[in-house]
């Protein structure tokens, strides 16, 4: 179990990035959604003791018995951190560098550290490639490695940010469905603004926005609480002004030439509106445009 209670970061230039932050993370997938400029990244950094915050605490274990922000080389020892963007040795073979950042993690035993390489190669689907120097693997193959690495010494924490952007589907499919198997024991926190990973992957999450956590709970729920209340229409590009002065329009898309609008309304609004499922993606798009609304 991950605890953050209050935590608020401020940066030197005056920028509040975490204002009041709280969460509690159990075992298993944990979606972070929220768009670019969220905080995001900022909280994933505190999470994994890369920075300290301004304010508030982090907890980590079954008892909260690890003090993140007190004691940060504790966590560190059953940590796994994917950055959005991680550096690597482009002339280096995957197991090389492998093998090199086992040493690093502290496994010292030359036959221990052999196995953990080989069966992290072969669990991310890498050991065809095991030779090849990094600077030719593909995004996708790049994200696994990254993988791989976060999984060195059997982490009980695993902070993934963003690590589908960029993919092809499939290679995101892939990277998803090896998420899913790690994440069936420790906690995975997934940071991301792709809804589609959330919606697929996440028992839990929270939709985060200018620093705060605005929404929280299981998709299956957050989309429950919309039934009913998500409308759609397609119109005229240049009729979308006229609609959002009249409707709370929370998405938009164009289509054919056409604009798809979907509005939340508890009510019916007529006018040829049609009733939709409200989807992970309404959901997210309404709590956003909620929360710039109150800003």
């Amino acid at each position: 179990m991950l605890v953050v209670e209050k935590l608020t970061h401020v940066y030197p230039n005056g920028t509040k990035a975490l204002d009041n932050v709280s969460l509690m993370v159990p075992k298993g997938m944990y979606g972070l959604l929220g768009p670019n400029g969220a905080g995001k990244s900022t909280l994933m950094r505190s999470i994994a003791t890369l920075q300290t915050p301004t304010a508030g605490s982090i907890r980590f274990g079954d008892t909260g018995e690890i003090d993140v922000i007190a004691e940060p080389e504790k966590l560190r020892r059953t940590l796994g951190y994917l950055p959005q963007d991680f550096g690597v040795y482009p002339r280096v073979s995957a197991y090389d560098m492998l093998d090199h950042m086992a040493v690093l993690k502290g496994i010292g035993n030359g036959r221990e550290r052999k196995e953990t390489v080989e069966q992290l190669l072969n669990q991310t689907n890498l050991w065809g490639v095991r030779k090849k120097a990094l600077a030719g693997f593909s995004g996708g193959m790049r994200q696994r490695f990254g993988i791989a690495q976060a999984l060195i010494g059997d982490p009980q924490l695993i902070i993934v940010d963003e690590p589908t952007a960029g993919l092809d589907p499939e290679e995101r499919n892939r990277f998803l469905n090896l998420l899913a198997e790690i994440g069936e024991n420790v906690v995975v926190i997934l940071s991301t603004h792709i809804v589609e990973d959330v919606a697929d992957l996440c028992p839990q999450m929270a939709i985060m926005d200018g620093g705060s956590i605005k929404l929280e709970g299981s998709p299956a729920d957050l989309m429950a609480a919309l039934k009913g209340r998500v409308w759609r229409k397609t119109i005229a590009k240049t009729d979308l002004d006229a609609y959002r002065q009249k409707h709370r329009v929370i998405s938009t898309r164009l289509f054919a030439g056409n604009t798809v609008i979907h509005v939340l309304s508890d009510n019916d609004p007529g006018d040829g509106f049609e009733p939709v499922p409200g989807g992970l993606e309404d959901v997210y798009f309404s709590t956003l445009a909620a929360s710039r609304a109150a800003a």
